[in-house]
């Protein structure tokens, strides 16, 4: 498939942050996975890991993170890079505005919060 339109994404809703799957293995791509994220007004994520490599790239408003405790802020045409098994933790830093990023990482991708790891659904 070389055409994965946003429109066709299924969705993803987990407290305040929505998860469209763009390329991902169920979407045709055997490498990389890449979604799309919006971030309600005030979402901020659990601290979490994952095993690879991950990079967020703001479209609209400002995301702040955590990366292995540095507090970072980003706006549009910012990059958040995560590394590998780094602790994150991601929110919007607006209580008003929502934030939106599109998120980059390679297939297989092993997500762990509170102790339990797992593969995101949306990276599927």
């Amino acid at each position: 498939m070389s055409l994965s339109t946003l429109a066709a994404a299924p969705v993803f809703d987990l407290d305040g942050f929505t998860f469209r799957p763009l390329a991902v293995p169920s979407r045709g791509s055997a490498e990389l996975a890449i979604w799309a994220l919006d971030l309600a007004p005030g979402a901020r994520s659990e601290p979490h890991s994952m095993d690879r490599e991950e990079v967020f790239i703001v479209i609209s408003g400002q995301i702040s993170a955590t990366v292995d405790g540095e507090a970072v802020l980003a706006g549009p045409g910012d990059a958040i890079v995560v590394p590998a098994n780094a602790e994150l933790q991601l929110g919007n830093a607006s209580a008003e505005e929502p934030a939106q990023a599109t998120a980059a990482t390679s297939v297989g991708m092993i997500a762990t919060v509170g102790g339990n790891a797992f593969p995101p659904p949306w990276a599927q």
